[in-house]
């Protein structure tokens, strides 16, 4: 073998390694190029200390994606802007129920217009990897119950439409949650009569998907001009998408509770005429234990546990004290 390709020259030695490199590539591959790997997920989520799936993300408790749902998007952007996470919102959704919240773990794409070259080498990773069908469907076949599909279209509607009716059934048989694209979607009208599915466009468009090609699978995106981590815990509202990094969202969970439990005894005193001018609070040590005491005889309005609720006004009333 060794005098056979010393006896090849020039251009023909480089076309047959050429050759035998890409049938090597196509049969054993040495790591996949699309599919960020468990290590490169790891990386970029480090802080996460709790548990992961098997790719690597962070896994957010189900009863955390339930007490999402109801605390307001402005409490949480509060909590993440003031610890130097400004790029988390994105707005100008269209959705298949607008009115219907939802919330889940990001399992993140990316999409990029069409370029032969680079779509020939993920569609012989693709074959190697034993995947099916178009690269839009890869990864659908990723997603976990919980899960948001998060997709970079890089805001395409006309043949950007990631999903039909097909492949949103494929979205809810495996998250019982939803999507947020930005790109379009078709076969709107089927979508929102399919069960357990909702999901957040730019546009409908009937045209079919063309010209685009999957880049990565759980690698960091950007959604408008939110930047989204896979694991992150995805809030989607009628006014818009908040990314929640993973690490923070019990925290910003919690503490949007707290605020909207301040906000609902605030209403109740400016109704009451008891608050004087104060009307968005003016809260001192001894307001915060007349809360103190409303939450004692309302223990029903709490979703966090009581004794997270105490720390929480333990160090508001200390922060008052001082």
């Amino acid at each position: 073998m060794q005098q056979y390709f010393a006896s090849l020259k020039g251009e023909r030695m480089y076309r047959v390694m050429s050759a035998l490199l890409v049938c090597l590539a196509a049969v054993t591959p040495a790591f996949s190029q699309v599919k960020t790997t468990k290590q490169q997920i790891m990386f970029y989520t480090s802080g996460w200390k709790g548990p992961r799936f098997q790719d690597g993300r962070p896994k957010i408790p189900d009863d955390l994606l339930k007490r999402a749902l109801d605390v307001s998007i402005e409490d949480v952007w509060d909590y993440l802007h003031e610890r130097g996470y400004k790029c988390q919102f994105e707005a100008g959704w269209q959705a298949l129920h607008i009115a219907r919240p939802f919330a889940g773990r990001a399992l993140t794409s990316q999409y990029m217009p069409m370029r032969p070259d680079m779509a020939q080498a993920i569609a012989i990773e693709g074959k190697a990897e034993g995947r099916l069908g178009d690269t839009n469907s890869w990864p659908i076949n990723e997603l976990q119950p919980g899960d948001v599909y998060v997709a970079d279209g890089f805001g395409k509607i006309v043949e950007g439409t990631l999903i039909g009716s097909n492949l949103g059934s494929g979205i809810a048989a495996h998250t019982r949650a939803g999507f947020i694209f930005d790109a379009g979607i078709r076969d709107q009208e089927e979508n929102r009569k399919i069960p357990d599915l909702n999901g957040f466009y730019r546009g409908y468009d009937p045209s079919a998907w063309a010209d685009m090609i999957l880049t990565s699978i759980n690698s960091p995106v950007r959604i408008g001009r939110a930047i989204v981590l896979p694991g992150d815990l995805v809030l989607a509202k009628t006014d818009g998408v908040i990314f929640i990094p993973a690490i923070l969202a019990e925290d910003a969970i919690s503490s949007a509770e707290f605020t909207n439990l301040q906000d609902a005894f605030n209403f109740q005193l400016n109704r009451a005429g008891e608050n004087g001018a104060e009307f968005e609070g003016g809260w001192t040590a001894r307001k915060y234990d007349a809360f103190a005491k409303w939450i004692d005889a309302h223990p029903e309005k709490l979703k966090m546990p009581k004794a997270e609720f105490d720390t929480l006004l333990a160090k508001k009333q200390h922060e008052k004290a001082d």
